[in-house]
């Protein structure tokens, strides 16, 4: 993405909330488009985006305005790790026999249709391309195109990234609430008093609906667990993500298996201890070899999920200045994300794919 470096973005100071992948993307964006920019992180990297899966796809489950923005969001990865190379994004493909063999034709025939390069596989064939699986489906299907990233580090790649462009980084800083005087936003409250700003985007995850509040928006937003357990670095097991129906798993860029129940991971009730245990020891079954992975610690990640599931992104509806970024699918979704939010912030354009994911989808629920 060239920067515009346009009169109209010199002129704008604004303050992202967030130093997640989300707030990292958005602001890296504002930034590298000529805007005055600062980011209040909490924690540099964030905190629910270091327990991600860190899927990149376009998978099943969801209406095609949904899917056309994620593989949008698909190709921007590749957009942004062309401007900023230490991202490296990487291209390993799914293997995926997690639902019945009814819904995975259905799935193959729909995203089929719409252009995802999705592939049916049988059992040999799904052998030859993760050949220490223990237990080999019959059928899968297998999509060349989907990756992974390893997520802390692509957001504090982004945030340093912007700061040697100009971003000023508030590492630290609690922001307790939002001020608003006569329907505009005008700052963030911190411990140290107001900072002012023209735009205030809130892409702050969990803590979106608190701080929302403060000025009276609604976000309705929650935040459920999810397991994810992380090996020990170990030799190379697996060639790219593995969506089987009892586990999702994939091995990162040093070497640990990563691996829930799910992508999202799962309630790990009341003895997180416990379940982490028992999870892995279903991970050290699935695999040739498996014997010998060492569990190094685990995660409960709490997903900033919204009420439909879907992304909450725009302006906030009767609030000027006040600009909303929350979602569950983080990863697949930022560089998108931060490119269209910084168009619409700085132009006023209003992107189409974004149209169907305003806050304003809500008021009458």
């Amino acid at each position: 993405m060239e920067s515009k470096g346009s009169d109209m973005a010199d002129k704008r100071d604004i303050i992202v909330i967030g130093g997640g992948i989300i707030g990292a993307s958005i602001a890296w964006h504002l930034v590298n488009a000529g805007a005055r920019v600062r980011l209040i992180a909490g924690k540099t990297g964030g905190v629910a985006t270091p327990t991600s899966f860190a899927w990149i796809n376009a998978s099943w489950g969801n209406p095609e305005a949904y899917f056309r923005l994620r593989t949008r969001s698909m190709a921007e990865w590749r957009r942004l790790a062309g401007d900023v190379p230490d991202l490296q994004p990487a291209w390993i493909g799914g293997l995926c026999w997690d639902l019945p063999r009814e819904a995975l034709d259905a799935y193959a025939r729909e995203h089929g249709r719409w252009g995802y390069r999705i592939r049916e596989v049988d059992g040999a064939e799904a052998a030859r391309i993760e050949p220490n699986l223990l237990r080999v489906p019959d059928f899968a299907l297998h999509v060349p195109e989907e990756g992974a990233i390893e997520p802390r580090m692509a957001a504090v790649t982004l945030i340093e990234h912007a700061r040697s462009q100009g971003l000023e980084l508030l590492e630290g800083v609690s922001a307790i609430g939002l001020a608003e005087d006569a329907g505009r936003l005008i700052g963030v409250k911190t411990a140290d008093g107001l900072m002012s700003a023209d735009m205030v985007v809130l892409a702050a995850g969990a803590e979106t609906p608190a701080l929302a509040r403060s000025v009276g928006v609604t976000v309705p937003v929650d935040a459920p667990p999810g397991l994810i357990v992380h090996s020990k670095p170990a030799a190379k097991m697996l060639n790219g993500l593995v969506l089987a129906a009892e586990l999702h798993l994939r091995q990162t860029a040093e070497g640990r298996i990563i691996a829930g129940s799910d992508f999202a991971g799962t309630d790990p009730g009341t003895e997180p201890e416990r379940a982490a245990r028992e999870l892995f020891d279903k991970v050290r079954a699935f695999l040739r070899n498996g014997a010998a992975l060492e569990m190094d610690f685990h995660t409960v990640g709490y997903r900033p999920t919204p009420r439909d599931g879907f992304p909450i992104l725009g302006e906030a509806t009767d609030l000027e200045g006040l600009y909303l970024a929350v979602t569950h699918s983080g990863i697949t979704l930022a560089p998108a994300i931060g490119r269209f939010a910084a168009d619409e912030i700085l132009t006023g354009n209003r992107e189409p794919l974004l149209a169907p994911y305003r806050l304003s989808r809500f008021d009458a629920a």
